[in-house]
């Protein structure tokens, strides 16, 4: 089974994360921000990872050193869980629909970390998540995981419908980026002989 365990721990938070990548979905999801919990475990259920997390972070600033340092985190986790990267699908993208909006996400375990996020206009808050994070949780993902990451929603006018299309399309695009591809199952998927 491919998993990982990350206990990161900063003077502005404190995180307990374990991911595995060939689960069911099942997530135990604490941060302290009730939307940004859901967020993740629609990431999880939808790629379906198994994901426990627990993060005490200093809510009392702001949300963006608990959002920024679980990307990180689970970015690490990830790449971790994934080792030698062999016989991995690789590339992988997806349209999710959620009701008014659409998202699309494609990516690349490429080992060569960048973002390219265009979320369009966003109501400032979303409950106690504050909507610019999502850039933030993604690029710092994306770095720490090693994957080249587009994320865009193409349209839609209800905020929270946007962020959450983006991270289900996520988790769809992730679940199958790390799928074993059973026709190269002792291959690395790079003519480079590296990722």
């Amino acid at each position: 089974m491919r998993s990982a365990r990350i206990n990161r721990q900063t003077k502005e938070t404190n995180i307990e994360l374990t991911i595995e990548l060939d689960g069911r979905g099942k997530t135990m999801i604490e941060t302290g921000i009730g939307f940004f919990d859901h967020m993740l475990n629609l990431f999880a259920s939808h790629g379906r990872f198994d994901l426990v997390l627990n993060c005490k972070g200093d809510l009392e600033v702001d949300g963006h050193h608990t959002v920024e340092d679980i990307g990180i985190a689970l970015g690490q986790a990830v790449r971790e869980a994934l080792g030698d990267k062999v016989g991995i699908t690789r590339y992988a993208s997806f349209y999710l629909p959620m009701d008014e909006s659409l998202a699309f996400v494609a990516l690349d375990i490429s080992g060569r970390s960048y973002l390219v996020y265009d979320g369009g206009e966003m109501a400032p808050m979303i409950g106690s998540y504050d909507s610019e994070l999502t850039e933030e949780f993604l690029r710092a993902f994306a770095f720490n995981a090693g994957i080249t990451l587009h994320a865009k929603v193409l349209y839609g006018s209800n905020s929270h419908h946007k962020v959450e299309a983006i991270f289900k399309a996520l988790g769809h695009a992730l679940h199958d980026a790390v799928k074993i591809n059973p026709e190269a199952a002792d291959e690395l998927p790079s003519t480079k002989g590296m990722l």
